[in-house]
């Protein structure tokens, strides 16, 4: 399942729907949010990234900022992830640091 919201929540980037890939992503998250696993973090950065990308495409440029600093917060533990999706996390975080650099 975990995987099928990744490639939804990478189609939602593409297409710039930042809101609907927040809430793709937070289907996964919300439900395991009070766990303390690296995992768990890391779908909070990917959600944050994309709050961030809504925020700018608001024009609200400092406020995407501070979120943004909250996903490189939690992009670290992409490298403390012990999951059998991590292949995806890493592409995954490779199209949002993609899409940062096409916006700035």
């Amino acid at each position: 399942m975990i995987d099928k919201k990744i490639k939804e929540f990478m189609l939602c980037l593409e297409e710039e729907r930042y809101y609907n890939a927040h809430e793709v992503l937070e289907e996964v998250w919300f439900p395991r949010r009070f766990e303390e696993s690296a995992e768990v973090k890391l779908l909070k950065g990917f959600i944050n990234a994309a709050v961030s990308f809504e925020l700018a495409k608001k024009g609200r440029i400092p406020q995407s900022k501070k979120v943004w600093a909250n996903y490189l917060k939690y992009r670290q533990f992409l490298y403390k992830t012990d999951s059998p999706h991590l292949n995806n996390y890493y592409k995954l975080s490779r199209h949002i640091d993609n899409i940062n650099k096409m916006k700035t």
